[in-house]
């Protein structure tokens, strides 16, 4: 026992260092005498990772004449799983002479560590096939994970079947594993069923159901059965909180999630970090930055996954230098940035076109040897093309050392921006390649033809999809069908398409006709997917909605709303948002109304919105504020897109002090950083009634870089009031940072004809011609 002890103390110390044992290190026999001290020592080499320790192990099993013990060889599979070296595993069971529930057990959950999803599903069945043994919870668990990981929906009904069969399917741990199944692909309506089906369900089985609705988008249902397990008395542990506060993120529910935290407090978990990354997480996803950055900066022990999760969020809303400084920040600390922190950083550098700090993030993953992972490949292909250094990018992917069909779509794809004729020189070479093209690589392929104005390629690679067997795909269809409407071969196209195509892609379909303007025809195919025995779902009725709202067509709405009801979607929230927008947009303030009161009960946000910004756009602000005030009591958070509405209509009517009132609430009643659009609004209700001084100093203090609108904005006001000093201070500016638009020479030449000086509107106008500059043409239409 001493020997052993001495054994773990030294073990232990590589462990906890991550190091792989040299061929070298020798284990004295004396520390090897039995099973148990056998079975702690390949253990010790298991949770090492280190194969070469555990071949050591190994050969001393085989010396102590243990080989044939069935307790030794299931560790030692163990072990090789946990070691990676998988296929010493199989070689290993394959050659046991007896096995019993543990060695099969062993196997298949071995195989799912390793990614062999498709051996865990053989193992399994010959598992039952032999007769000998039935499945016991472990087995059914990681079989259950097997299905998931894989995508192998079938199988896995299958197994829930067998496992009521056998009377395991209320077992916690088997029970857990299928809920987690239905959720991910099942429908979570799946996962409902059997929810209630367990009663007394344990911890593992609320968690399975929380992370579901979470995972498949229905936050509200998550805090609600949070809310329903605190009000039970179920203990909550680390995962039901992180859990719940993805849902607080989806939903955007800042007070529940402060609420989890102060649990999490109670409970004593707040030392736990990965706790701390997901409240960080929630806190800025629900709007409450400060929160997130205080807690941010009081973390005693920072993690990898607490850097990038705020260098995530400094990407999107911070400038350059202060992502490059708390980079600096993260470097001092002795981490090394990871796959992750790389993805982060080139995507920043790809959407601002920041090329050159990019290649120096570039050689800082070439030395930590990052710059070869997939992911990080694709990525750095991304941002080259996107920064138009396609030289860059084609150096990247010809020095692959194995190129997967991401890398292929990410090359054709950033050829796409500039040189479509290289895109499709690279389709050609990855179709004589061994890398089968998939969905994404044909619609490159397709975008590249039609973007070449070359239809008879594009007809050619439309053979290739068909051919391939993707000629239903929604996501190709969408492709080429906004190909061919472009150079007007509509008509001609449909002939092309599958008689077949599933509900998805006559839903593509629909809207790229919608997108293109053919409203008319897509609702024309309402009536073909009729005849087909087919109901349009509610995101074709979505996207058709959305053509009458654009084309302002009170009839085709109300055609289409007396389809919704007949098939009963006017109770799906997105479908009846969708039917509010259109009446408002038509110009019938009454029936979106109506549509709204029936569809209120739903407590939904967007629904909420679109009748604030249908009463906004009429300059409706007190029945604008009245559905407000609804929504306040029916407990709703507003958004920053409630209060772009409430702003406009404020603006519209001349309701400054209001508008004040309400952008002032966004942060202190909210707890949510105002947008960009939200001082847009503000800027232009400023502006319009004439406070240019206070529209200027909000302007100059907002945390992030003017835009044209905002300035167009102001301007505007100048003219109404006649501010022509102030007005020719904000065209400079507007000058200076986007030269070459034409609003702020429009705008400032008016300034100064309205107040009478003819030549210098003149000479701004000759200006701009010589600039060669040219005023964007206006349009109208009318129904008859």
């Amino acid at each position: 026992m001493r020997g052993l002890l001495a054994l773990n103390r030294h073990n232990s110390i590589f462990a906890s260092q991550s190091f792989y044992y040299p061929k070298r290190f020798y284990i004295p026999h004396s520390c090897l005498k039995d099973v148990s001290t056998v079975s702690e020592a390949l253990n010790l080499a298991g949770s090492s990772k280190s194969s070469v320790l555990g071949s050591q192990i190994h050969g001393h099993i085989v010396k102590l004449g243990l080989s044939n013990d069935i307790f030794s060889q299931n560790n030692s599979i163990k072990m090789y799983a946990n070691s990676g070296v998988f296929g010493d595993a199989c070689k290993l069971f394959d050659e046991m002479p007896k096995r019993n529930l543990v060695s099969w057990t062993l196997i298949i959950s071995g195989a799912n560590k390793n990614g062999e999803y498709g051996v865990a599903l053989d193992s399994f069945v010959y598992m039952i096939r032999t007769g000998y043994f039935l499945p016991n919870e472990f087995a059914l668990g990681s079989i259950m994970k097997a299905c998931i990981s894989m995508g192998a929906i079938d199988f896995g009904l299958c197994i829930h079947c067998f496992s009521v069969k056998i009377g395991m399917d209320k077992n916690d741990f088997v029970a857990s594993s299928i809920l987690h199944m239905y959720s991910k692909y099942g429908g979570i309506e799946a996962s409902e069923q059997f929810f209630k089906s367990l009663n007394g369900s344990d911890l593992g089985c609320w968690n399975a159901m929380v992370g579901g609705y979470a995972q498949c988008g229905y936050g509200l249902e998550a805090v609600n059965t949070v809310s329903s397990m605190h009000s039970k008395g179920v203990l909550m542990d680390e995962f039901t909180f992180i859990h719940a506060l993805n849902a607080c993120s989806i939903t955007s529910e800042l007070d529940f999630g402060s609420q989890i935290h102060g649990l999490i407090v109670r409970n004593g978990f707040e030392s736990a970090i990965t706790l701390t990354n997901s409240l960080i997480d929630m806190y800025f996803k629900t709007g409450a930055n400060d929160h997130a950055w205080k807690l941010f900066e009081t973390m005693e022990d920072k993690d990898m996954a607490s850097w990038n999760t705020v260098l995530a969020v400094s990407s999107q809303i911070a400038g350059v230098e202060q992502v490059v400084s708390l980079f600096t920040d993260f470097m001092f600390t002795g981490l090394k940035p990871n796959r992750i922190t790389f993805l982060i950083l080139f995507r920043m550098c790809g959407d601002l076109l920041e090329v050159d700090l990019g290649l120096q993030f570039y050689g800082l993953a070439i030395r930590l040897g990052l710059n070869g992972k997939p992911h990080v490949s694709n990525c750095l292909i991304n941002m080259f093309c996107r920064c138009s250094d396609k030289e860059t990018a084609r150096l990247i992917f010809d020095s692959l050392p194995s190129r997967n069909v991401q890398n292929w779509n990410e090359m054709i794809h950033g050829y796409n921006w500039s040189s479509d004729l290289e895109a499709l020189k690279l389709f050609t070479n990855l179709w004589g390649s061994s890398v089968e093209p998939d969905e994404i690589t044909f619609s490159c392929a397709v975008e590249a033809c039609f973007k070449t104005e070359n239809v008879q390629v594009g007809r050619q690679v439309h053979g290739i999809i068909i051919k391939s067997g993707f000629a239903s795909n929604g996501y190709i269809c969408s492709s080429l069908i906004h190909g061919y409407a472009k150079f007007g071969f509509l008509t001609d196209s449909y002939a092309f398409f599958d008689d077949k195509m599933d509900l998805v892609s006559w839903g593509a379909l629909i809207s790229t006709l919608v997108d293109q303007g053919y409203t008319r025809t897509a609702i024309g195919f309402l009536d073909r997917l009729k005849e087909d025995g087919q109901n349009p779902d509610k995101f074709i009725f979505g996207s058709v909605l959305n053509a009458c709202a654009s084309i302002a067509s009170l009839n085709l709405t109300k055609s289409v709303h007396g389809r919704v009801f007949r098939i009963g979607l006017d109770t799906d929230e997105h479908v009846a948002s969708s039917i509010i927008d259109a009446y408002g947009k038509s110009g019938d303030i009454t029936s979106a109304a109506i549509a709204f009161h029936q569809s209120c009960r739903f407590a939904d946000v967007a629904l909420f919105n679109t009748m604030i910004m249908v009463y906004a756009t009429h300059g409706r602000v007190t029945e604008a504020m009245e559905v407000y005030e609804m929504m306040k009591s029916a407990n709703l958070k507003p958004t920053q897109s409630t209060f772009v509405s409430i702003l406009s209509a404020c603006s519209h009517v001349g309701l400054v002090d209001l508008g004040r009132t309400l952008f002032r609430s966004i942060s202190l009643d909210y707890k949510m950083d105002p947008s960009p659009d939200n001082y847009g609004c503000l800027v232009d209700l400023l502006s319009r009634n004439g406070h240019l001084e206070e529209a200027k100093s909000v302007i100059e203090s907002m945390p992030f870089l003017a835009w044209p609108a905002i300035w167009r904005s102001f301007l505007n006001g100048c003219r109404i009031h006649g501010n022509v000093e102030l007005g020719k201070t904000g065209a400079k500016k507007l000058f200076e940072m986007f030269p070459e638009t034409n609003a702020g020479y429009v705008l400032l030449s008016k300034i100064y004809c309205e107040d009478g000086n003819w030549e210098d509107g003149l000479k701004v106008r000759k200006e701009m011609v010589d600039k060669a500059i040219r005023k964007d043409l206006g349009c109208s239409w009318i129904n008859v």
